[in-house]
């Protein structure tokens, strides 16, 4: 049995997270439900049948207690983890795991003397669709890749989305730590990371084009050089109306793209070829930290993981960094 605490509610992805662990049939469970508004936590408590318990310290302490999901909003995730980290369980905690080069700096430092499994909220490398993909990049089958473009993005600010006050949060910089491209952008720097390496400098306009919540940006684009050489472009935004995302890595051999019937590989007078989808998803999100907790995920993995993750974090600061100088910034 894996009995798993969350700490928050604030996040929109907190119901599906407690559904997964109601709908499995291998004994995982809410074992209670902190969050610092009562209030906010009562219905996720009441769905997921479990306690909701006012006392952080008493939710650390429960030896019953087996792992964590922390679901706050994004700037409250470092006090949060000051507090998890330490108790030496593992953590999954929502995306990104900070949003700021201070916080960065201060949970790499945490880490290092609570080398507890922590993992984010990231999911694409380790979906179906993706998992094929990342064999054929890494096949060099596509000769020496040059360039990378990857789009992650939905309608949420014409939809209006966030305008429920429970997930007002995700437009007040405050408590997001930017707008739409720290909430999509972050996906999207995890994966190139993850399967390019990393990026040493980066240039990016991050902006707010729909004017449907006005307070933070709601699309970015950023052009990242890669210690490899690559150069990749990347989109994240809340404004895309439609198109094709996904991924694109073009080669002195041949080319990846994504089509509306899935991912394909060409080259020149070659008809594509289809990349057909993996039976199954890779564990990500709660069914990474249940893996975890059985000893399913290695070390190495888990290593490569934690530092695409933070990663991810520096990318981003660098991104609004050149935003806001017009010129590019070094991560």
């Amino acid at each position: 049995m894996s009995r798993i605490a969350i700490l928050s509610t604030a996040h929109v992805h907190t119901k599906p997270f407690i559904e997964n662990m109601l709908k499995a049939t291998d004994g995982r469970r809410v074992a209670c439900i902190w969050d610092d508004m009562p209030a906010r936590a009562e219905p996720f408590a009441k769905l997921a049948g479990a306690p909701f318990v006012a006392d952080l310290e008493q939710v650390l302490a429960d030896p019953a207690v087996d792992g964590f999901i922390i679901c706050s909003e994004n700037t409250r995730h470092l006090p949060l983890l000051r507090k998890v980290l330490p108790v030496g369980k593992p953590v999954f905690c929502e995306k990104p795991l900070v949003t700021n080069s201070a916080d960065l700096a201060e949970l790499r430092a945490l880490i290092a003397v609570n080398p507890t499994a922590l993992f984010g909220g990231y999911f694409q490398p380790f979906m179906a669709p993706m998992l094929p993909v990342i064999e054929v990049v890494r096949s060099g089958v596509l000769g020496d890749i040059t360039r990378i473009r990857y789009r992650n993005a939905h309608h949420a600010a014409y939809a209006r989305w966030f305008d429920n006050p429970e997930v007002q949060w995700f437009h007040n910089p405050e408590l997001s730590g930017g707008g739409a491209f720290m909430d999509m952008g972050t996906h999207a720097l995890h994966l190139v990371r993850t399967l390019f390496g990393p990026v040493t400098e980066a240039f990016a306009i991050i902006e707010n084009h729909s004017a449907q919540y006005p307070t933070c940006d709601d699309f970015g684009i950023a052009h990242l050089r890669f210690a490899n050489g690559i150069l990749g472009t990347i989109e994240a935004g809340w404004t895309q109306t439609g198109g094709i995302g996904g991924l694109e890595v073009v080669g002195s051999k041949k080319t990846l793209w994504n089509t509306a019937d899935g991912y394909v590989v060409g080259g020149p007078g070659e008809k594509p070829e289809p990349i057909a989808p993996a039976p199954a998803n890779q564990p990500n999100r709660v069914d990474r930290l249940v893996a975890i907790l059985r000893g399913e995920i290695s070390a190495d993995e888990l290593r490569a993981d934690l530092a695409a993750s933070l990663d991810a974090v520096a990318l981003m600061t660098a991104c609004y960094a050149s935003a806001k100088s017009g010129a590019w910034a070094k991560v």
